[in-house]
């Protein structure tokens, strides 16, 4: 990885990241669904994709027969070139901190949704995804190993990190601009989820009428774009639409509170540090006790 502005970025994606700071121009209407990774990013890129283009909810949408990723595009991954030729209104994502985004994004009236998750089970959604680079290595995962992937995550080093980092700078910006971006927890869409997609449509510019509600129209976007639909759907059960993983490894449990089948107390603990610059940045959650 390179420690590149503050955060720490993979170095098979570096280059992505500068095309991507030196050459993306936003538009007004554009949607960008900003995130750590293993926060929950293919879930809600299905939502967000589901939310604006809600015309058919059948079995023809899209969700049927192409991956999230590939319905909503990560900027820091794609050529300029692929990039333009997405039509208006245009939804992207993206792993950069708020601090390296492209000035047209902070400058425009374009939406950010950002989604954060607590970081013990970040982390563990990490460790199970990284596994996989490490069998292709040949490598056996034992608690060793695991060890020196807590020691870096918790400490920061890890993919577009560190965690608290990456957080407080889109929170902070919601504070001061919540006209602008969407600050949203995963645990708390896991939640109450249609309470969740209500205000996030009205933020995103495609609130639901009383019809469609009263249609239970939002319930049926949560039940096509949960993580057990999106496992059971065929296009996301084989394939790679990224080239290093495949689909399915994209979706794994999803649920809340699983890191304490995998970290012991002691483990735990190494997230304190982190936990206390939140709170002393004055960033609160009754879903990231540790």
């Amino acid at each position: 990885m390179h420690f590149y502005q503050g955060f720490w970025c993979l170095t098979f994606v570096f280059q992505g990241i500068i095309s991507f700071q030196t050459h993306f121009e936003a538009h007004d209407t554009d949607i960008l669904l900003a995130s750590l990774p293993k926060t929950g990013t293919t879930w809600l890129k299905s939502l967000l994709y589901t939310i604006t283009n809600r015309e058919n909810l059948s079995k023809n949408h899209p969700l049927h027969t192409k991956n999230p990723h590939e319905l909503v595009l990560q900027l820091d991954l794609n050529e300029p070139d692929v990039i333009a030729q997405v039509p208006s209104p245009r939804l992207f994502a993206t792993h950069v901190p708020y601090s390296s985004l492209p000035d047209s994004i902070k400058t425009s009236n374009c939406r950010i949704v950002y989604v954060c998750r607590n970081p013990l089970d970040t982390f563990v959604s990490s460790w199970h995804y990284f596994l996989q680079f490490e069998i292709s290595k040949e490598t056996k995962p034992n608690e060793e190993l695991m060890e020196e992937y807590l020691g870096k995550y918790s400490k920061g080093v890890s993919p577009y990190g560190p965690h608290d980092d990456h957080v407080l700078g889109y929170w902070k910006e919601s504070i001061q601009n919540p006209e602008k971006v969407f600050f949203l927890e995963y645990e708390g869409l896991k939640t109450e989820p249609h309470a969740h997609l209500i205000r996030l449509a009205e933020f995103l510019g495609f609130p639901f009428s009383k019809d469609e509600e009263n249609d239970n129209v939002v319930d049926e976007i949560i039940d096509l774009c949960s993580i057990k639909s999106l496992k059971e759907m065929e296009v996301n059960k084989s394939g790679k639409w990224f080239p290093w993983v495949e689909n399915k490894y994209l979706f794994r449990k999803g649920e809340v509170g699983d890191w304490i089948n995998y970290l012991t107390p002691s483990m735990a603990k190494q997230f304190h540090p982190m936990q206390e610059k939140l709170k002393k940045a004055g960033f609160s959650s009754k879903f990231c006790q540790i």
